[in-house]
Protein backbone atom coordinates (compact mmCIF):
# COMPACT_ATOMS: atom_id res chain seq x y z
CA UNK A 1 0.00 0.00 0.00
CA UNK A 2 1.55 3.39 -0.96
CA UNK A 3 2.30 5.84 1.84
CA UNK A 4 -0.05 8.57 0.53
CA UNK A 5 -3.11 6.34 0.66
CA UNK A 6 -4.31 5.22 4.08
CA UNK A 7 -6.78 2.43 4.74
CA UNK A 8 -9.44 5.10 5.29
CA UNK A 9 -8.84 6.49 1.82
CA UNK A 10 -6.91 9.41 0.31
CA UNK A 11 -6.41 12.36 2.68
CA UNK A 12 -7.94 10.39 5.55
CA UNK A 13 -11.45 10.42 4.07
CA UNK A 14 -13.41 7.34 5.05
CA UNK A 15 -15.97 5.40 3.08
CA UNK A 16 -19.18 7.15 2.13
CA UNK A 17 -22.02 6.49 4.56
CA UNK A 18 -25.64 6.31 3.39
CA UNK A 19 -27.56 9.56 3.86
CA UNK A 20 -30.12 9.79 6.64
CA UNK A 21 -33.50 11.30 5.71
CA UNK A 22 -33.89 14.91 6.81
CA UNK A 23 -36.47 15.74 9.43
CA UNK A 24 -38.66 18.72 8.53
CA UNK A 25 -37.83 21.82 10.54
CA UNK A 26 -40.59 23.40 12.57
CA UNK A 27 -41.60 26.87 11.58
CA UNK A 28 -41.28 29.58 14.26
CA UNK A 29 -44.43 29.54 16.35
CA UNK A 30 -45.49 26.15 15.01
CA UNK A 31 -45.85 24.73 18.50
CA UNK A 32 -48.30 27.44 19.54
CA UNK A 33 -50.38 26.96 16.39
CA UNK A 34 -50.38 23.17 16.40
CA UNK A 35 -53.87 21.78 16.00
CA UNK A 36 -55.51 25.12 15.25
CA UNK A 37 -57.49 25.75 12.13
CA UNK A 38 -56.68 28.73 9.98
CA UNK A 39 -59.84 30.53 11.06
CA UNK A 40 -58.99 30.02 14.75
CA UNK A 41 -55.47 31.30 14.15
CA UNK A 42 -56.77 34.32 12.25
CA UNK A 43 -59.37 35.06 14.93
CA UNK A 44 -56.68 34.94 17.61
CA UNK A 45 -54.46 37.37 15.69
CA UNK A 46 -57.38 39.74 15.06
CA UNK A 47 -58.06 39.65 18.80
CA UNK A 48 -54.43 40.56 19.48
CA UNK A 49 -54.66 43.53 17.09
CA UNK A 50 -57.87 44.60 18.82
CA UNK A 51 -56.13 44.41 22.20
CA UNK A 52 -53.30 46.62 20.91
CA UNK A 53 -55.87 49.12 19.64
CA UNK A 54 -57.59 49.19 23.04
CA UNK A 55 -54.26 49.67 24.84
CA UNK A 56 -53.48 52.51 22.45
CA UNK A 57 -56.79 54.25 23.21
CA UNK A 58 -56.27 53.79 26.94
CA UNK A 59 -52.80 55.33 26.68
CA UNK A 60 -54.19 58.33 24.75
CA UNK A 61 -56.98 58.78 27.30
CA UNK A 62 -54.46 58.54 30.12
CA UNK A 63 -52.30 61.20 28.52
CA UNK A 64 -55.29 63.48 27.93
CA UNK A 65 -56.49 63.09 31.52
CA UNK A 66 -53.03 63.62 32.99
CA UNK A 67 -52.75 60.11 34.46
CA UNK A 68 -49.91 59.22 32.11
CA UNK A 69 -46.89 61.52 31.93
CA UNK A 70 -44.62 59.44 29.70
CA UNK A 71 -45.27 60.62 26.15
CA UNK A 72 -42.82 58.04 24.77
CA UNK A 73 -44.90 55.13 26.06
CA UNK A 74 -48.05 56.63 24.56
CA UNK A 75 -46.41 57.16 21.17
CA UNK A 76 -44.98 53.63 21.31
CA UNK A 77 -48.39 52.11 22.09
CA UNK A 78 -50.07 54.08 19.30
CA UNK A 79 -47.40 53.17 16.76
CA UNK A 80 -47.46 49.50 17.75
CA UNK A 81 -51.22 49.39 17.30
CA UNK A 82 -50.94 51.24 13.99
CA UNK A 83 -48.35 48.82 12.60
CA UNK A 84 -50.37 45.79 13.72
CA UNK A 85 -53.49 47.20 12.08
CA UNK A 86 -51.64 47.96 8.84
CA UNK A 87 -50.27 44.41 8.79
CA UNK A 88 -53.76 43.00 9.35
CA UNK A 89 -55.11 45.10 6.46
CA UNK A 90 -52.33 43.86 4.16
CA UNK A 91 -53.05 40.25 5.12
CA UNK A 92 -56.74 40.84 4.40
CA UNK A 93 -55.83 42.30 1.00
CA UNK A 94 -53.67 39.27 0.17
CA UNK A 95 -56.46 36.91 1.20
CA UNK A 96 -58.95 38.78 -1.00
CA UNK A 97 -56.48 38.68 -3.91
CA UNK A 98 -56.02 34.92 -3.42
CA UNK A 99 -59.80 34.41 -3.31
CA UNK A 100 -60.26 36.45 -6.49
CA UNK A 101 -57.52 34.45 -8.20
CA UNK A 102 -59.22 31.19 -7.22
CA UNK A 103 -62.49 32.50 -8.66
CA UNK A 104 -60.74 33.41 -11.93
CA UNK A 105 -59.16 29.95 -12.13
CA UNK A 106 -62.55 28.25 -11.67
CA UNK A 107 -64.20 30.15 -14.52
Amino acid sequence: MPESITPAGPNGVGPVQPLQPLQPAEAPGAAEGAGKSFSEFLSQKIGEVNQLQQESHEAIEGLASGKVQDLGKVVSAVEKANLAFQMMVQIRNKLIDAYDEMQRIRT
